[in-house]
């Protein structure tokens, strides 16, 4: 017998697995069972790379962005650089993500945000908390305290995000907004605001008051959890 009839039924055979394998994990997934993180991202992964045992790729991405949420918030860049993924699993990761912000966001939209507030930090942390840079949001709201707007003002490195003061209120003014929610993340994981934090949000809402535009709050995300800068007694 050649080695080559070996190697071919070597092959055979682990495909066989894999597809015996994915079987039973989509068997698991259509009756409403529970799939562990790595199983997840391994079936998700098959609908890109559908000739490939994608669990070995799956538990690489977990221990490179340390859990499923950080898989999900990676940009695309970083996760080609691990072996397996290529351009089409990135994009599948990207619209699995897509897929979840929408799902919350649009809970969070269903209600008055102030009567639906977990529900608001649920979007803010799926969509921020696992973000690598600084990132600083403003939600408009009208009169009925209704999402209008969700705008991202600004990005910077991997601790500062710059905020303009003159620029929050132009846009508020532009849209109508009767109150505005700030909203930035900590990609160090500690939500903790520091000095700076707190005097823009001074600022802005200083600013906003001498207009009629009421700053609830500054929320504050990181992967620990997050801070209301209003709740801590800040503004």
């Amino acid at each position: 017998m050649s080695a080559g009839t070996n190697d071919d039924r070597d092959r055979e055979r682990r495909a066989e697995d894999n597809a015996g394998h994915r079987a039973r994990l989509r068997g698991r997934l259509l009756d409403g069972g529970l799939l562990l993180d790595h199983e997840l991202l391994e079936f998700l992964l098959t609908t890109a790379i559908p000739r490939r045992d994608t669990k070995p790729i799956a538990k690489a991405l977990l221990r490179e962005f340390s859990d499923i949420g950080g898989v999900l918030t990676a940009d695309p860049v970083s996760l080609q650089r691990i072996d397996g993924v290529g351009e089409t699993a990135a994009a599948a990761i990207k619209i699995a993500q897509a897929c979840a912000l929408r799902l919350v966001q649009a809970e969070a939209a269903r209600r008055p945000v102030l009567s639906n507030w977990q529900a608001l930090l649920d979007y803010l942390h799926a969509d921020m908390a696992h973000h690598g840079v600084e990132r600083v949001r403003v939600l408009h709201l009208n009169t009925r305290n209704m999402l209008i707007r969700d705008e991202l003002m600004g990005q910077g490195s991997i601790d500062q995000a710059p905020v303009y003061v003159r620029e929050v209120i132009r846009r508020a003014i532009d849209f109508g907004s009767a109150a505005l929610i700030l909203v930035h993340n900590h990609p160090s994981g500690d939500p903790s605001p520091s000095r700076a934090d707190i005097e823009v949000t001074r600022a802005i809402a200083e600013a906003g008051k001498r207009l009629g535009i009421t700053v609830h709050d500054h929320i504050i995300i990181g992967t620990s959890g997050h801070v209301s800068l209003r709740a801590q007694g800040l503004i």
